[in-house]
């Protein structure tokens, strides 16, 4: 069930409905949020509906063992459990076709024949994602960051809460539980807000990123060997919008589903192509998935407290893991490492940005190196990758996609980009006075206009398969 769709539509207005009618008893309505949002999971595919209440299950009973145990006596041991258990499980479905096979292949050349079996494993939809969240929970919980839930609704619907539950923004249950404890009022919803972020995220989703997929990146990367320089750089610049449009674009519309139901989700994009640096990069750009490696992975290392040679190893394993996170192949593997080893090198160097004609220099040449990095995260396999970068700089000329509605599109993904900070804002100011029949028509209107000016059909989000 994809959020561009009349099937949502409906599914949202009937949990609209009854969320809003059963908040004053505020246990049936978490359970009746938590009833909907497995529906909505099962419709993805009902056999991991399981997998996700084993996740949650998981975490629940660590949370309330860590509440009972003394204060260091086996909160280790709980944590370690816990969080293995979800590091397992994820290794599981989302590794073992990746590494079993390059396992055996290094093993057969040595003459060891190992008895693992070669098996063909269904990815979960969000696995990565609800994983995280469930990890997330432990730890704040054992650093007393977050009070352990006592009722198990709780934590399963702050798991399984279907606005973020398949691609984020991953949620902390410091930030997300209270809002469950919390009383609900439909006076402080921000509707306007929550409107706009949606059709927005929409209008990103449909018209430009599906746009670019269809006429420009798909075509191009499925056999780079066919096209010259021109579309190559083309298409580039076009995954480089594209992936933008279509993640900040669920993150919105996640935010904006969840604000209609009383819920406050984190901020996921901050125009991260303005970076002039990729460590500010990565400040702007999926900031739910770069705050959570900063705090469970980067500065358990260590940080940057160890000395330079410790920083620059710790940069390298947190982007090289990240890399894996969004995928078990080599393309992956090396897109963590070109960020890894740039962000080594800028804390190297102590570089941290620049202003006036020198910051615009270095938000070209991060942006650049982001590029890379995109060319290495679309390309099915490090060959195709490899005829990519030869064609940008050895191929011909052709410009068989370089078309001006592909054109036309990166230019209004990266204009919507570089809108000024606080322009939403201003707009939902704007419309405060609106009586809700007038915004409602106007909504409808911009529904039936996206619609039309997308692209026929609907194409999941990229980040769906992580």
């Amino acid at each position: 069930m994809l959020f561009p769709t009349t099937q949502f539509l409906v599914f949202f207005c009937v949990v609209f409905a009854l969320h809003w009618r059963l908040v004053a008893w505020p246990r049936l309505d978490k359970a009746m949020l938590l009833a909907a949002s497995w529906f909505f999971y099962a419709c993805w595919d009902p056999r991991f509906l399981l997998l996700l209440a084993f996740s949650a299950g998981n975490s629940w009973i660590a949370g309330r063992l860590l509440d009972r145990l003394p204060p260091g006596q086996g909160h280790r041991a709980v944590t370690a459990a816990s969080v293995g258990l979800h590091l397992l499980t994820l290794g599981f479905f989302k590794y073992y076709a990746f590494f079993v096979p390059e396992l055996l292949a290094l093993a057969g050349g040595h003459g060891i024949d190992l008895p693992l079996p070669l098996l063909e494993i269904v990815l979960p939809v969000g696995i990565s994602f609800f994983t995280f969240q469930g990890i997330s929970y432990v730890v704040d919980v054992a650093r007393g960051d977050a009070r352990a839930a006592r009722d198990p609704l709780d934590v399963f619907l702050y798991i399984s809460f279907f606005p973020h539950l398949v691609a984020g923004p991953i949620v902390r249950a410091a930030n997300f539980l209270p809002q469950l404890a919390a009383p609900l009022s439909r006076d402080r919803v921000p509707l306007v807000m929550a409107g706009l972020l949606i059709l927005g995220g929409l209008f990103k989703k449909m018209v430009i990123a599906n746009g670019l997929a269809t006429g420009l990146v798909d075509p191009v990367f499925a056999d780079p060997a066919a096209h010259g320089a021109l579309d190559l750089w083309l298409a580039t610049y076009g995954y480089a919008i594209q992936i933008y449009c279509d993640f900040s674009a669920y993150s919105d519309i996640a935010i904006g589903v969840a604000a209609l139901l009383g819920f406050h989700f984190p901020r996921n994009f901050d125009q991260p192509y303005r970076a002039r640096s990729l460590a500010e990069f990565w400040r702007r750009w999926h900031i739910s998935l770069s705050s959570f490696l900063r705090d469970y992975l980067y500065r358990p290392l260590g940080g940057n407290r160890r000395g330079p040679r410790r920083t620059m190893a710790n940069l390298l394993i947190v982007m090289l893991l990240g890399g894996l996170w969004h995928g078990a192949a080599w393309t992956f593997v090396l897109w963590g490492l070109l960020h890894g080893l740039v962000l080594a090198l800028e804390r190297l160097i102590g570089w941290k940005g620049a202003e006036g004609w020198r910051g615009v220099l270095a938000a070209v040449i991060v942006f650049h190196v982001v590029c890379a990095g995109w060319v290495l995260f679309r390309s099915p396999d490090v060959a195709a990758a490899g005829q990519v970068f030869a064609g940008l700089f050895g191929g011909g000329w052709s410009a068989g996609r370089a078309t001006p509605f592909a054109v036309g599109l990166i230019a209004l993904g990266l204009a919507l980009h570089w809108l000024p900070a606080g322009w939403l804002s201003q707009v939902e100011r704007a419309l405060a006075g609106w009586p809700a029949w007038a915004f409602g028509l106007a909504a409808g209107v911009c529904l039936v206009a996206i619609d039309a000016a997308g692209p026929d059909g609907v194409a999941p989000f990229i980040y769906f398969r992580f």
